[in-house]
């Protein structure tokens, strides 16, 4: 994967390994969430593609029937049936109106086609010769239209779905082989770090302990010689004082008195 061996550069402290498993939490639902939206929109793009085929189907086969509806026409009420139309023709009777209709968060425009009545005269068109196939073309190119109409939608809605189809599946490979990985990473070696730190403290204790206890051994020892000698002293002290009253007195009757001189 593309993330492996890579992380962050970030001071390796408890408060950052905090933050980081936040930002790997937030990371993973966000990655779960795309990957929904992604799904919800490769469903609604597969069912597109196959309104578009069908559309085109029926789409081969109205534009046929409008065809051969125009030739008819031509054929009852003359070549020359354009400018009957035309000044017949006010407005248009068949428009269209955009809407968006939202899926997984992407709006998606959708075309609809409506008919506004009153509109035309076109009641009276080909009354002269032809007005039934006049009007049977008319229908079939309002079908045509719609269908168009429906095309177009389906066809828009397919190029938009199919860009935040890709986009969405940009994220989310991103969030699944360089972000998640990055903050694994990350994670891994704050943890590390953070181990190695406290080994090196448990191994400063043990130090320090060791340390003090050959100290106070040292002391003790020391005290104990100390005492110990204090303790000779004393004895050694108590019997040259013993052994002096002793010779005194053994000593007392050999003294001679001086010799006075008159």
């Amino acid at each position: 994967m593309s993330g492996q061996g890579q992380r962050l550069n970030v001071v390796p402290t408890v408060t950052m390994l905090g933050v980081m498993k936040a930002r790997l939490v937030g990371a993973t639902r966000g990655h779960t969430l795309l990957k929904k939206k992604s799904d919800a929109l490769t469903v609604q793009f597969r069912q597109i593609l196959k309104r578009i085929v069908s559309a085109k189907e029926t789409m081969g086969e109205t534009m046929k029937a409008s065809a051969f509806a125009l030739i008819e026409a031509k054929y009852a009420a003359g070549e020359n049936i354009k400018h009957v139309v035309l000044e017949n023709v006010e407005s248009a009777t068949v428009k269209v109106r955009a809407r968006q209709e939202n899926v997984a968060g992407v709006k998606l425009p959708k075309f609809e086609y409506f008919t506004e009545e009153g509109a035309t005269k076109n009641d009276l068109t080909g009354l002269a010769r032809g007005g039934q196939q006049i009007q049977s073309c008319q229908s079939a190119y309002i079908k045509a239209i719609e269908v168009l109409v429906e095309l177009a939608s389906l066809q828009t809605s397919f190029l938009t779905l199919d860009e935040a189809i890709k986009a969405t599946n940009r994220r989310v490979n991103a969030l699944e082989n360089v972000v998640k990985p990055r903050l694994e990473n990350t994670i891994n070696y704050i943890k590390g770090e953070l181990d190695e730190l406290e080994r090196e403290d448990f191994f400063r204790l043990k130090k320090i302990q060791g340390y003090k206890e050959r100290e106070l051994e040292r002391q003790m020892e020391s005290a104990k010689s100390f005492a110990e000698d204090q303790q000779a002293e004393n004895f050694a002290l108590q019997k040259g004082v013993s052994m002096r009253k002793a010779h005194d007195m053994l000593s007392m009757g050999t003294e001679k008195d001086e010799d006075i001189i008159f």
